[in-house]
């Protein structure tokens, strides 16, 4: 009977056992634990965010059947903890590691665990692998890590690990042959320690913020097969006794800071197949010694400074698969050689000085996937033997110096999908290019091209990207292209086409940019355009279209640019286009066009440009233009427009250029347009106005010739009569000395009374001073308003709203005060910044207040922050600004979210304003001002993204001719080179921390490391949008060309020379010209193409 019973429970308990053994959600099911290990594993789990995957854990199954965990077979005991891929979250602080003494591997690869690594995973004393790959990890390697010196494999990459690598930990490790942290944030230098780690095959520290010299003693690690240390910050030479690695087979080194040149040991690495040695900053000849790495996959040493010729030696490699060698300083031809290299298939030559011709040998690398030569000093014919590479997909050609054609046998190139011909002196017909349906992008600028399309590109349906523009190519531009679905941009401009524009344009229903200007087009623009949805460029410019503007291009929720100028196009302006949401550049200039002007273009709010001149329309001005609020740009002249400018002009405060010249317009200038602050340019010349103009700086710098031609102007430009000039010509002498008393006495009782008034202000000040002191108030408790605000600020408000300046309060901290923000009654609120007083108890340098008061009661622009009151004691000093809703831009720049919303229209805002601010202060203030502290905490946005710069605690009032030497004042990293030996403070200091702002606005981070290496030739090797914030989206088109624009100006301002930095009114002038190098594509720009000497002072 007892057997009996013992029978059935052994019988349920196989049952249980089986019955849980098929649970295995993750990777590995094993066998056996006990009960602290199990309680350790169910407390760690009960701590976890998401643990579905471990639901088989439970207390009625046996542990060594749970998911992940495997025990070893005789003693019960958790072996292995594998739980990868399992959607894990939460942290490790609750996992017992003490609770497993025979773990031997504990692998949590791949999940979202956070937190620090703690200290006491040490207590794993058997634990041979560790794997926290691909998780959140942050904060430092623990030392304790030292203490698992059974450790073979650590594997704790893409994580966010920081601080420094201990070298303790290398001390005990005696037995690892594997380390990976790569993907993180570790910082420092590898420790020479690393050098004991006698068994190491593999190291990885690849894409972290490792600097300093790499250790001599890793070549004595003569077991090492696989080295990554790329994209980091090393320094310093290649070390030559990485020769000493002779089982090595990848060794990668790219992306860091390494000079000098290419130690020939290098050559002893015979086992290598894979070396990637690119972007560093290696000079020197290519060594011979290479010759010996005849294992050779991959060979990078693209992005440094190599000179020499191209050893021939590199095409006898049998197993080459990839050659990069762009961007240095090669010469000579390209070997024939390189033809026998037949397993190649990329091979990256581009931005070198190679000469000579391409080796029609290269025609025998029948593998090539990608051949680019671009950038060059190559000469002669393009080889037919090209056409032999019939699995070639990429071929970039462009900005080299070719003859002849393009060869018929690039026909043969069915397989090719992004072909680069541009400046490239190549004339001739096209082949019959893209015939095996798999072109998606031909650009083939700035050539000599003649003849037609050929009927293949005429029919390339997988087209995205053409550029024909500025060859001398022709034909009926109606059949000579056809329907291209999947077309995002054409560019057919400074050609010979003729015809008309075919509907069939309609069919491209993906277009975003239509550009064909300067061609011979006649005939009507088909309104069939106005279905292409997504169209935001349409550049139509330059030819003979005629008739009216279809209405149905207001049918375009997209576009941003459209330009029909320079034709014979009659009939009114459509009111649709008025009211495109997305408009910001309308150019319909230089054609027939008539009647008014639609007052619905205030619809168009985002417009910065208009141009309707040399038109024949006519009525007045619509005052509605007056609520476009960016408007930069308005050009009404030669036209028939007639009665008065409407003050609603005024309104218009990005406006930079202003042109109503010959029209007939009657009246006076409207004084509202004196608020222009961003007025560069006025033109109402040939006009019948008369009266004053206004007192606004564009209006004092015109020439006469800007004014002549009217009915009577006056003001102070040199040419028209001054406006006070007839007050007392038209009666006697007499009769003008009674009315210069009339005048004069009146006049001078008023200002008596007002110094007298002024007399006893400053005698009651003085009294409540003495009493303040006396009492030992902390502040005067009536703030003195400056301007725009209503009432007196009363000293309690302020320490109630702050609660006697709480932390909790704090928005801000600069160098001479903490920044608060108060909400004071009325819904008022307001920000406060309290100077920090000296250890003494007395007062921060009272100068320093002072001149903030000085400067800023002064100042009256639209891009400077207003201030309300001050309060001035010797234990107490604050100012009360206007509050800025998104605080500084440093503070923007810094959080993603926040800069995400900064996109590129915006941060192009941002710059423009602070270069409007500084031009005024430089060149509107009499004397100058110059900020001196000016960097991206004490730039200040509005809900809006409208700056205001603030802090002018440093700012000092220039007088011309002094020399205004001064104690070294600003923010490090924005300060001008010359102040650090010379102190002389003038206006191009603030125009060079303006180009680091710039610079920090556009790469989303203080620009240090670039600024640096400008003067090198490093700069070279820097494309622009490598350095663009990558938060954000690549920058279309159009947003590109105002980038490269400011980045242009930015580099100019940072010029080590002051005197040749541009002023800031040049700069500000200068922003509404957005000059670009001619380089297409946009992206390809380099920095050094923008390092542009023609702007200057």
């Amino acid at each position: 009977m007892a057997s009996e019973k013992s029978f059935s429970l052994l019988s349920l308990l196989v049952l249980v056992l089986v019955g849980y053994s098929h649970i295995n959600q993750c990777s590995v099911v094993a066998t056996m634990s006990k009960s602290p290990e199990a309680e350790a594993l169910l407390k760690w789990k009960g701590s976890l965010f998401q643990s579905q995957a471990l639901n088989s854990w439970s207390l009625n199954v046996s542990p060594c059947n749970w998911t992940g965990i495997t025990c070893n077979g005789a003693e019960e005991k958790v072996a292995e903890i594998n739980l990868p891929n399992c959607g894990l979250q939460g942290t490790l602080d609750q996992l017992s590691f003490s609770s497993f003494p025979s773990l031997v591997r504990l692998d949590l690869l791949n999940n979202t665990l956070n937190g620090i690594i703690p200290s006491h995973i040490s207590a794993l004393s058997k634990l041979t692998y560790l794997d926290l790959s691909k998780n959140q990890l942050s904060g430092t390697l623990p030392l304790s890590l030292a203490n698992l010196t059974l450790i073979s494999g650590l594997s704790i990459t893409d994580n966010k690990l920081t601080g420094k690598i201990p070298a303790g930990l290398f001390a005990n490790w005696s037995q690892i042959t594997s380390i990976q942290l790569s993907g993180n944030l570790l910082s420092g230098e590898i420790p020479s320690e690393i050098e004991l780690l006698k068994n190491l095959t593999n190291l990885n520290l690849f894409s972290n913020n490792l600097s300093g010299w790499i250790p001599h003693g890793i070549g004595k690690l003569t077991n090492l097969e696989y080295i990554s240390l790329s994209e980091n910050s090393f320094t310093g030479l290649i070390p030559p006794s990485l020769g000493n690695l002779s089982k090595l087979n990848h060794l990668s080194l790219f992306a860091n800071e390494l000079y000098g040149h290419i130690p020939p040991q290098i050559g002893n690495l015979t086992n290598l197949n894979w070396l990637g040695l690119d972007n560093n900053d290696l000079i020197g000849p290519i060594p011979s010694t290479i010759r010996s790495l005849s294992n050779l996959d991959v060979l990078r040493l693209g992005s440094n400074e190599l000179s020499g010729s191209i050893p021939p030696e590199i095409g006898n490699f049998p197993k080459l698969g990839q050659l990069d060698l762009s961007e240095n300083n090669l010469s000579g031809p390209i070997p024939s050689s390189l033809g026998n290299a037949t397993r190649l298939s990329f091979l990256y030559l581009f931005r070198n000085q190679i000469s000579g011709s391409i080796p029609p040998e290269i025609g025998n690398l029948t593998q090539l996937l990608d051949l680019q030569v671009a950038g060059n000093l190559i000469t002669g014919s393009i080889p037919s033997t090209l056409g032999n590479l019939v699995v070639l997909r990429m071929l970039n050609l462009q900005n080299n110096a070719f003859s002849g054609s393009l060869p018929q046998a690039i026909a043969n190139l069915t397989h090719l999908e992004n072909l680069q011909l541009s400046s490239s002196n190549l004339s001739g017909s096209l082949p019959e290019i893209c015939q095996g349906g798999s072109l998606q992008i031909f650009i083939a600028v700035s050539n000599h091209l003649t003849g037609h399309i050929p009927s293949s590109l005429r029919n390339c349906s997988t087209l995205i990207r053409l550029r024909l523009d500025s060859n001398k190519l022709t034909g009926n531009i109606a059949n000579s292209f056809g329907i291209y679905p999947s077309l995002l941009y054409i560019d057919l401009s400074y050609n010979k086409f003729y015809g008309e524009l075919s509907s069939n344009w309609a069919g491209c229903i993906n277009m975003t940019s239509l550009k064909i200007t300067n061609n011979n087009i006649s005939g009507r623009i088909p309104p069939q355009i106005g279905q292409l949805s997504q169209l935001k460029l349409l550049d139509l410019s330059s030819n003979h279209l005629e008739g009216e503007i279809p209405k149905e291009l207001g049918r375009l929720p997209m576009l941003y640019n459209l330009s029909l100028s320079d034709n014979i196009l009659s009939g009114s302006m459509p009111k649709q286009l008025a009211e495109l949401p997305t408009l910001q550049l309308l150019d319909l200039s230089k054609n027939n066009l008539t009647g008014p002007i639609p007052k619905q273009i205030e619809n168009c709010t985002r417009l910065w440009s208009l141009k309707l001149n040399r038109n024949g329309l006519n009525g007045s001005i619509p005052f509605q233009i007056g609520n476009v609020p960016h408007l930069g740009m308005l050009d009404l002249s030669q036209n028939l427009l007639t009665g008065s400018i409407p003050p609603q002009l005024g309104k218009l405060q990005m406006l930079e250029i202003l042109n109503l010249s010959h029209n007939m317009l009657t009246g006076s200038i409207p004084t509202d347009l004196k608020n222009l602050e961003s007025l560069l340019s006025i033109d109402v010349s040939y006009n019948e106005l008369g009266g004053p103009l206004p007192d606004g700086r564009a209006f004092r710098q015109a020439s006469i010739d800007s004014f002549k031609e009217n009915k009577d102007l006056c003001g102070e430009v040199h040419g028209l009569r001054t406006c006070n000039s007839t007050l007392i010509s038209p009666v006697d002498g007499k009769e003008g000395r009674k009315i210069v008393i009339i005048i004069v006495v009146p006049l001078a009782a008023v200002l008596f009374l007002l110094f007298a008034s002024v007399g006893i202000w400053f005698t009651y000040c003085r009294k409540s001073r003495n009493t303040n002191n006396m009492n030992q108030e902390p502040c005067n408790h009536n703030i003195t308003s400056i301007w725009n605000y209503d009432g007196i600020i009363i000293y309690e408000d302020i320490i109630q709203a702050t609660e006697n300046f709480d932390n909790k309060y704090c928005i801000g901290e600069g160098g001479y005060g903490k920044v608060y923000k108060a909400d004071l009654p009325q819904d008022q609120v307001v920000a406060v910044k309290k100077l920090h007083p000296l250890e003494d108890g007395e007062q921060l340098d009272q100068r320093t207040f002072r001149n903030e008061i000085q400067v800023l009661t002064e100042i009256r622009h639209r891009n400077i922050v207003k201030l309300y009151g001050f309060c001035s004691h010797t234990r107490c000093s604050f100012l009360v600004y206007q509050y800025m809703e998104r605080g500084s831009l440093a503070g923007v720049l810094k959080n993603d979210e926040r800069a995400m919303e900064l996109d590129w229209i915006k941060r192009m805002k941002v710059v423009r304003g602070v270069a409007h601010a500084l031009a005024y202060m430089h060149h509107d203030c009499n004397p100058p001002i110059v900020h001196r502290d000016l960097s991206c905490n004490n730039i200040l946005l509005d809900m809006d993204f409208e700056v205001r710069v603030s802090d002018f605690g440093t700012a000092r009032l220039l007088k011309p001719d002094s020399s205004n030497w001064s104690t070294l004042a600003g923010t490090y990293g924005y300060v001008a080179p010359e102040l650090a030996y010379t102190m002389k403070v003038t206006e191009k200091s603030d125009v060079y921390s303006f180009g680091v702002v710039s610079m920090e606005v556009i790469m989303g981070k203080h620009p240090g490391d670039l600024i640096s290496c400008l003067s090198t030739s490093r700069v070279k090797d820097i494309l622009l949008k490598d350095v663009l914030d990558q938060r954000l989206p690549p920058p279309t088109n159009q947003e590109m060309e105002e980038v490269a624009s400011t980045v242009m100006l930015a580099l100019a301002c940072l010029r080590s020379d002051p005197h040749s930095r541009p002023t800031m009114y040049d700069v500000s002038k200068e922003q509404s010209v957005m000059r670009v190098p001619s380089v297409e594509p946009l992206h390809t720009i380099a920095l050094l193409q923008l390092m542009d000497p023609k702007i200057s002072i």
